[in-house]
């Protein structure tokens, strides 16, 4: 892969990576307000919260792999 085009991706990559961090951490601070309601077993917006939390955390960890192969093709 040409160097310059993968400086691009390799930069894209981290980028979304911020992103997805930034919403996770959103996503906790919502879960945490949620918890403050009361009974987890019938708190909706817990659920939800740790639901988003768990997709966000599935879709960072790829993030890090695609961002751990473009880095690995440069050595």
């Amino acid at each position: 892969m040409d160097k310059k085009l993968k400086r691009e991706k390799l930069k894209m990559w981290k980028e979304n990576l911020k992103k997805l961090e930034a919403e996770l951490v959103s996503i906790m601070v919502k879960k945490g307000e949620a918890a403050q309601e009361g009974d987890l077993s019938e708190n909706a917006a817990y659920t939800m919260a740790s639901e988003d939390a768990e997709t966000y955390r599935v879709q960072i960890e790829q993030v890090n792999k695609i961002i751990q192969d473009l880095e690995k093709g440069d050595k």
